[in-house]
């Protein structure tokens, strides 16, 4: 059972929790980003066990009517198996669902293997397929340029990975002033749509005034438990959805939330005093 202190971040154990939490946001004009916690497997029956569950949420997202689509790491699908598995697991998925699948980005190592997926899939089924990119990342300005004519949506966050100086870019300066570049890049050349993954009010601001420059159409995504009056507010003005982690291994996932951020610590803390 999920401890309230975790139920801000985490929308429950089972996909029935799940969509109740989408049930909710979807009634405040937010739409939702589904993903079942997992990754890093090793061995091929979980790593299937997870596509098949991704398989069951798409055709409950159907039936249910929500407004919502689903996102899955590769690591959780099989790629720590092996390209093979991963690229089985996701063609199943993508073939499966009804609604959008995004492919979410993990550390270097896989950004290929990613990319390549999420091209095959975006060309197949017309853009229905979408893929994060990460602004720490001094490779990303390519992979964009690369991006820039393939259908499907982009997500752009800052990067949450500790990776070397030798790839990435280190200072919280340097990694702000390469997501304004990236972001302005996406609004000049992207036609399908970009989708700016920040809680930054200076960025979402920067997306609403690209918007008013170039007309590109774009969406603003955000996690579950951080800035939601701001995703309500938002939503009034430009498409918002709320990436919505759910299921049993929500420990970890808990705990690096809190990690990563100071006012999330402090929520936590208040919480515990609180109750």
């Amino acid at each position: 059972m999920i401890p309230p202190i975790a139920n801000d971040f985490v929308a429950g154990e089972t996909p029935e929790a799940a969509l109740t939490h989408v049930d909710g946001v979807n009634d405040r004009g937010v739409s939702a980003i589904l993903n079942l916690l997992g990754e890093h497997y090793e061995d091929r029956s979980p790593a299937d066990a997870d596509a098949d569950a991704y398989v069951e949420l798409a055709a409950a997202i159907a039936d249910r009517g929500s407004d919502a689509c689903i996102s899955v790491k590769p690591s959780q699908i099989g790629l720590g198996v092996g390209d093979a598995v991963f690229r089985e697991n996701l063609a199943r998925i993508v073939d499966a669902a009804d609604c959008f699948v995004w492919i979410d980005m993990e550390d270097h190592e896989t950004t290929d293997v990613t990319l390549d997926a999420f091209e095959r899939h975006a060309r197949e089924t017309d853009g229905r397929v979408g893929v994060c990119v990460q602004a720490n990342l001094k490779r990303t300005r390519d992979d964009l340029e690369r991006l820039a004519d393939v259908p499907g949506k982009v997500r752009l966050v800052k990067g949450a990975y500790d990776e070397s100086a030798e790839i990435a870019y280190k200072k919280k300066a340097r990694v702000d002033e390469a997501y304004r570049e990236l972001l302005s890049f996406m609004f000049r050349e992207f036609d399908d749509g970009v989708a700016v993954g920040s809680h930054d009010p200076a960025m979402i601001e920067l997306a609403r005034e690209l918007h008013d420059e170039h007309g590109t159409p774009y969406e603003v995504q955000m996690l579950m438990g951080v800035r939601e009056r701001a995703q309500f507010d938002l939503a009034e003005d430009v498409a918002v959805y709320q990436y919505v982690p759910y299921g049993s291994k929500w420990f970890s996932y808990f705990y690096r939330r809190i990690r990563e951020r100071k006012s999330n610590a402090l929520f936590a803390l208040r919480a515990i005093v609180g109750r």
